[in-house]
């Protein structure tokens, strides 16, 4: 994909997940998420908040998280998880078309972002929120080869992945097969879901 095609591609996601957001319950939005210590509104406020980062502002943040980026990240998005729904989701109504993105960060960020995202708060809640196949595989590539904050190289040596839905293998060892998304998601520090996202 080029850079506008990423860029259709990811507002096309955000507004998916948008329409997730739209259907949980009161009680869905503090249940847990894939991510380990966030609930689903840690992560719904934290999956939109890129747009907002600047270079002071990250800067400043990274002074107070002692240089640890994870640190950073899990302070913002329980901050920012912690406010009322209603403005959780005007936010993200607001960037949801935004082009704005962190500094230091590349084009399909934003993309892996939101794929993983989706369904960071989807598999828990048992949401069926199918991962399109093509932007999947756009997002692994850059995984594989992006180093921070993803390492996926480091974390999977020895193992090679191949996809069962798409054309995509990467990595050198024994053959694990599934589909992209689910590879997406083991490359992106999550849980072995192989069924629940394609």
């Amino acid at each position: 994909m080029d850079t506008d095609q990423l860029w259709v591609t990811i507002h096309h996601e955000r507004a998916r997940l948008l329409d997730l957001l739209r259907s949980l319950d009161d009680a869905e939005w503090d249940r847990p998420s894939l991510c380990a210590g966030w609930r689903v509104r840690d992560v719904a406020a934290h999956a939109i908040s890129g747009s907002d980062y600047s270079v002071p502002g990250t800067l400043i943040g990274m002074v107070r998280a002692r240089g640890d980026f994870n640190r950073l990240m899990d302070r913002l998005a329980r901050e920012q998880g912690s406010r009322p729904v209603e403005q959780i989701m005007a936010r993200y109504e607001r960037q949801a078309t935004s082009r704005r993105r962190p500094p230091g960060t590349k084009p399909a960020d934003p993309l892996v972002d939101v794929l993983v995202h989706s369904q960071d708060i989807a598999i828990p809640l048992g949401r069926s929120h199918p991962m399109p196949v093509d932007a999947a595989r756009e997002a692994a590539e850059f995984v594989w080869t992006r180093g921070f904050p993803y390492h996926a190289q480091r974390d999977h040596a020895g193992t090679r992945f191949v996809a069962t839905d798409v054309e995509f293998e990467v990595g050198d060892g024994p053959p694990v097969r599934a589909p992209i998304a689910g590879i997406l998601l083991t490359m992106t520090g999550r849980p072995a879901v192989w069924t629940d996202c394609g």
